[in-house]
């Protein structure tokens, strides 16, 4: 029902930029929540940003508060994170997800529950 497809990734030193683009197409009710999450080598899959594609309401990780933004076209179609002053740290494989919004429900949480769709990622090189 819902594709996605990550671009943008790269090697970038400490201190750059970057900018991830998600494509999606299918269900519109199956992607009203997107979300961005990286996963590093040994480490467990974290969320780092997610959007409602309605509202535009939007929810970060801590960790990349003031530096990470997330965003969509006009369309909907769309999701990037745009990527500051970006650390070692922020390396990993980056990786699009969607799922639906319920009313009532805590849309704003960073976890993978609640995605049921994925893209295949993109990957993210931050050298000191």
């Amino acid at each position: 029902q819902v594709q996605l497809a990550e671009s943008g990734g790269g090697s970038v030193q400490t201190g750059g930029s970057l900018r991830l683009s998600c494509a999606a197409s299918g269900s519109r009710y199956n992607r009203n929540r997107m979300g961005w999450f990286r996963q590093a080598p040994g480490k467990e899959r974290e969320g780092v940003a997610i959007i409602l594609l309605g509202a535009g309401s939007t929810n970060y990780a801590d960790s990349v508060v003031g530096r990470f933004t997330i965003s969509r076209d006009n369309a909907e179609n769309t999701v990037y994170l745009q990527m500051n002053s970006l650390k070692p740290e922020d390396t990993g494989m980056y990786y699009c997800a969607a799922g639906p919004v319920f009313a009532g429900g805590t849309w704003y949480r960073l976890d993978p529950q609640g995605f049921g769709y994925w893209g295949q990622g993109t990957q993210v090189t931050v050298s000191s």
